[in-house]
C-alpha cells in the first residue's frame, strides 16, 4: 500500500499534553523555545549548534508539515493542555512502511525539563504508533553519554539491544560518539538460533 494513502490522526492528548503534526505558523512559537533552550540542546542537536532565525524555523516546519502529509516523517509538536504553551517536539522519524517500524526522536522546551513531559509524551506516541499505524518496532537511538534521554527510554521499559560504539560524531562534530540502541516491540518474536 503506499502510506500517503494512510488515513490516521493528526493529534493525540495524553494527560497534562496535546500532541499535534506541525502547521504553518509554529516557527515563532518553536524557534523562542529553540532560543531559551539552546544550551541544553546544542551538545545533542546538530540544529541547535546556531541560533536561527525565526524564518528559517519556520521553514523547517512548514516542511515537516508537508513530510507529515507525504507520510514520510511524523513530527509531532508538543503543547500543554491546560495553558497552551509550547513544550517541545516529537515524532516518528526513519519511517519504514513495510515492517511497520519507527525510530522516536524528541527535544523539550528547558523550562519543562524534569517534569515527566517528555517521558508522558514518548509514551503516548508509542501507544499511538502501536495502536493507529500498527507498529511492530520503536526504536529510540541516542548518545550514549545523553543520561536525559537514555532515561526516557528506560522509564518506558525499551530495551537496550546494543550499543554501536564509534558510531556517530558528536552534534558539534569535534569527536566520535557511541549509539545506544533502544527498541519496543508490539510482540515479542520467537527467536531460533
Amino acid at each position: 500500500m503506499n502510506p500517503i494513502l494512510l488515513d490516521f490522526p493528526s493529534s493525540f492528548d495524553t494527560k497534562r499534553l496535546r500532541i499535534r503534526k506541525p502547521f504553518p505558523g509554529d516557527g515563532e512559537e518553536i524557534n523562542a523555545a529553540i532560543r531559551a533552550s539552546i544550551d541544553d540542546l546544542k551538545p545533542w542537536l546538530p540544529f541547535a549548534q546556531n541560533i536561527p532565525e525565526v524564518e528559517e524555523t519556520e521553514a523547517k516546519f512548514r516542511e515537516a508539515h508537508a513530510k507529515f502529509l507525504r507520510r514520510e516523517d511524523l513530527c509531532f509538536l508538543i503543547f500543554d493542555k491546560e495553558t497552551g504553551h509550547f513544550i517541545g517536539s516529537t515524532g516518528l522519524h526513519r519511517i519504514n512502511w513495510d515492517i511497520p517500524k519507527f525510530e522516536i526522536g524528541y527535544w523539550i522546551h528547558s523550562a519543562y525539563r524534569n517534569k515527566g513531559y517528555m517521558t508522558e509524551a514518548v509514551e503516548g506516541l508509542c501507544t499511538f504508533a502501536f495502536s493507529k499505524l500498527q507498529a511492530k518496532r520503536l526504536e529510540i537511538r541516542c548518545d550514549s553519554t545523553n543520561t536525559a534521554s537514555r532515561n526516557v527510554a528506560k522509564r518506558l521499559e525499551f530495551t537496550l539491544e546494543g550499543i554501536l560504539y564509534h558510531d556517530s560524531l558528536s552534534a558539534d562534530k569535534s569527536e566520535l560518539r557511541h549509539t545506544c540502541i533502544y527498541a519496543k516491540l508490539a510482540d515479542t518474536p520467537e527467536i531460533v538460533v
